[in-house]
């Protein structure tokens, strides 16, 4: 019998948009039921309307920057595992966001591979929490051998 895994739900919030539009179709072929959000209002909006399993946050944003939706997500979703994805941190920000509960802290360009590594790594950390079919695809190659 076939166990019924829930979708991984991931949520890329960037303001360029066609690396999100990019990002998520990747996602998607993957498996993952991906939303985006181009700026930290929308991102709350959207985490309030379905929460997600991981989001993928930008640090620079015009209005709210990635750090101020972190803090927001930690004390309104906790459980949201958020990983932060940055071509112009410092690291004095990245210490901050450390101190703030960032599962993970990325710069730009950065692998595809190793972002889907740190994704899959976050759903995973969370006890009965999703597994992407990508993954399980995975598992299954493992054991028979391939």
């Amino acid at each position: 019998m076939t166990r019924k895994t829930p979708m991984v739900k991931v949520l890329l919030v960037d303001d360029e948009k066609e690396l999100v539009a990019t990002l998520g179709e990747r996602l998607r072929t993957r498996g993952m039921d991906c939303r985006t959000a181009s700026n930290g209002e929308e991102a709350l909006a959207e985490v309030r309307s379905d929460s997600p399993h991981v989001m993928v946050l930008d640090l620079k944003m015009p209005g709210m920057d990635g750090l101020e939706v972190l803090r927001k997500i930690r004390l309104t979703h906790p459980a949201v595992e958020v990983i932060m994805l940055t071509g112009h941190g410092s690291d004095r920000e990245e210490r901050l966001a450390r101190e703030l509960g960032v599962f993970h802290y990325l710069t730009k360009p950065q692998p595809f591979d190793l972002l889907l590594q740190a994704i899959l790594a976050a759903v995973e950390s969370k006890p009965g929490g999703p597994r992407s079919p990508h993954r399980e695809n995975d598992d299954k190659d493992h054991r028979n051998g391939g």
